[in-house]
């Protein structure tokens, strides 16, 4: 098999990149905007309260992931067939999903807040303060979920530099909110949460007034983007969501089950993990922006019916799937280490984890990158069902059994080795997820599926 089939056209690279680069940008300022956060909190000995309270978040955007994602599929080939009607129908039930998602997490931690912290971290010093978080960061979880469906039709409809304009406003305006609050006010943990809330009000405003003052085809009269929700329409794609749902929800829960794990190793390992991880989650902006180019791409050439042409865009992104990885593996060994120098850490021993952890890090972004395109590819085209195998079902049959195994059974202490252990978790992943992609299942229409 030649090599040339992964290398495209110019045009192919320019296409990709005017998409991809706005939203990679994005990506890379709300972990810029979460690194703001862990340092400032880290300046006042709150790392692991917030990180632990977070834990919260992180389920909830899971969830909402998976439902918009999966209505993202639809959207972005309603718009590659010019099919405004029903674009503005998969924005109002974008709404609905999310907002509801949104509004039960909100509920949930007003009720079981304490216990579900306490699951994470027994401890009631870091529970007081996660508390003291979490009373004002429950409220965020419902404005973010209008932010996010706001920002994903802007991808979804190829506009993604008005979604960057707003992650720009909002990092700014988050970073000066949280300074004034944790400490001219000296709130504390309270104020890093009030001034994310702030920040992200002011971004769905300004989402919610320029979608309306610019008639964005997917903004109509409440009737046309709410009153359309019929079965004929809904059905076909809750029925491909349903296992995005469904493993973004068990993804996002097994995802913080590692906390669990890990948080056996005690308060300095998890210091150690909270930082190193805000550090990763920074190089994932190539990875999360180019996989959400990749979906929108293709989704626009199924939605045209160009089946073929999207096969063979495949491969031109697998291609450069490779050679992005190559590059964010050299870019966290150059750059790790100077990025923690940033949060100040004054436990020498806390520092050399979380240093070492990074290289781990490393081993991980390679493979992470080829995985989330191989899922992008699989969602363009409604091939969901696997997907829920490949991600969930493998974090949890090899990566949870790995990373419990090597605490409970093994009885090992040193978090980077397990770290380093669960990393078989990606390897298996990208094998399997590669074979999927080459039986071309994912190649369909879906604009067609719905009435």
């Amino acid at each position: 098999m030649s090599i040339k089939r992964y290398f495209g056209h110019k045009e192919f690279y320019f296409k990709t990149a005017k998409i991809a680069i706005p939203l990679a940008l994005q990506q890379m300022l709300t972990s810029a905007q979460s690194i703001v956060d862990t340092v400032m909190v880290t300046w006042i000995g709150m790392v692991t309260p917030v990180g632990t309270a977070a834990q919260i978040d992180t389920l909830c955007n899971m969830v909402a992931y998976g439902a918009i994602g999966g209505v993202s599929m639809f959207s972005a080939q309603f718009y590659g067939a010019n099919d405004d009607y029903n674009l503005k129908r998969s924005f109002g039930l974008s709404l609905v999903l999310a907002v509801g998602n949104a509004c039960f997490w909100c509920i949930l931690a007003s009720i079981f807040g304490k216990q579900i912290l306490r699951f994470y971290m027994n401890d009631d010093y870091i529970i007081k303060y996660a508390m003291e978080y979490l009373s004002i960061m429950r409220f965020s979880l419902i404005v973010g979920a209008i932010t996010f469906c706001f920002s994903n039709m802007y991808r979804s409809c190829q506009k993604a530099t008005v979604a960057l304009n707003t992650s720009i406003i909002m990092t700014l305006l988050n970073c000066t909110f949280n300074y004034v609050f944790i400490f001219i006010f000296d709130m504390g943990v309270a104020g890093a949460a009030l001034g994310t809330l702030l920040a992200q009000i002011i971004a769905a405003l300004f989402l919610i007034i320029y979608a309306y003052k610019t008639k964005q085809p997917f903004i109509g009269t409440f009737n046309e983007m709410f009153g359309g929700l019929k079965a004929s329409f809904v059905k076909p794609i809750i029925t491909k969501i349903i296992p995005l749902i469904v493993n973004e929800a068990l993804f996002g829960f097994g995802t913080t089950l590692f906390i669990k794990a890990f948080g056996q190793l005690g308060t300095k390992s998890m210091d150690a993990y909270y930082v190193a991880n805000q550090v990763f989650n920074v190089f994932l902006f190539i990875v999360y922006g180019y996989g959400s180019a990749v979906q929108i791409l293709l989704g626009a050439k199924l939605g045209k019916g160009e089946i073929e042409q999207a096969k063979k865009e495949c491969s031109y992104h697998l291609g450069m799937s490779f050679i992005l990885s190559v590059i964010l593996v050299i870019a966290i060994i150059i750059f790790a280490p100077l990025m923690i120098d940033i949060f100040g850490l004054t436990d020498s021993y806390v520092y050399d984890l979380a240093v070492k952890m990074m290289y781990v890090f490393a081993i991980k972004i390679s493979m992470r990158l080829f995985n989330f395109i191989i899922f992008s590819i699989l969602r363009s085209g409604g091939d969901t069902k696997i997907i829920q195998f490949l991600d969930s079902g493998l974090l949890y049959i090899v990566g949870l059994t790995l990373a419990f195994g090597c605490v409970n059974i093994l009885h090992m202490q040193d978090i980077v080795l397990v770290l380093l252990i669960t990393q078989l978790e990606q390897l298996v992943r990208l094998i399997f997820g590669l074979k999927r992609v080459a039986k071309n299942i994912w190649a369909k229409d879906l604009t067609t599926s719905v009435a």
